[in-house]
């Protein structure tokens, strides 16, 4: 990610914006200005003895800066017809993946979604710290990306699949363990474990083979 600047000099300092304004291509509120000299009269009051010397720098948006790292990556499958759409929400970026080839970035139980997404989020950090060094600071992002709502209908068929072990082992008195998830899976098994009367669960196992078990909940 590189950001433009320009220095330009002129009689006044909006004579020196404007041509640096033609320089980089861009209209007003895109950029940052820096004065850095005030031009000043010179002997007897002419002007123009020290011109005005200003700097435009190129604005740059997180958020664009990431769509367009994601537009690039997911050109860079080679998936014919794949697309995404954008949305900013309470400082999350939702990246939503759609189109006919979109099952090739889900993968087995969204491992590959869950890649893109774990990508995404390192070079949406990068960027923010380049941001940050290059005295253009931004509020940190969080990423989230979405394939034709995969992760909602995962998180239901999740909920349906904690309730119904939670029931099993009311019934049968006896521990089951699930099979191994990742960390969000297991948040949200968890969570609605919580929501069933008398079972508890917890995590055993190292990550990527960590896994929920359900027990019941022992008496107080």
């Amino acid at each position: 990610m590189t950001t433009r600047s320009v220095e330009k000099i002129g009689k006044t300092i909006e004579e020196a914006v404007q041509d640096g304004l033609e320089d980089l291509g861009l209209p007003l509120d895109k950029v940052e200005v820096k004065v850095l000299d005030e031009p000043s009269r010179g002997i007897l009051g002419l002007v123009g003895q020290k011109p005005a010397r200003v700097r435009l720098t190129e604005k740059v948006n997180l958020a664009d800066e990431v769509c367009e790292f994601f537009r690039a990556l997911i050109d860079h499958t080679g998936l014919e017809d794949i697309s995404f759409r954008s949305s900013f929400n309470d400082g999350t970026l939702e990246l939503e993946i759609y189109g006919d080839d979109v099952a090739a970035l889900i993968g087995r139980r969204g491992a590959t979604l869950d890649a893109v997404q774990y990508i995404v989020s390192i070079v949406a950090g990068n960027y923010w710290r380049e941001l940050e060094a290059s005295g253009n600071p931004q509020e940190r992002i969080r990423i989230a990306v979405d394939a034709q709502g995969y992760r909602h209908r995962r998180a239901a068929s999740l909920e349906r699949l904690a309730r119904s072990v939670s029931e099993r082992v009311l019934r049968d008195g006896r521990e089951i363990r699930l099979e191994p998830m990742n960390p969000m899976d297991r948040r949200i098994v968890h969570v609605t474990v919580q929501e069933c009367q008398g079972v508890e669960s917890f995590s055993e196992g190292e990550d990527p083979f960590r896994y929920v078990v359900v027990i019941c909940k022992k008496a107080e």
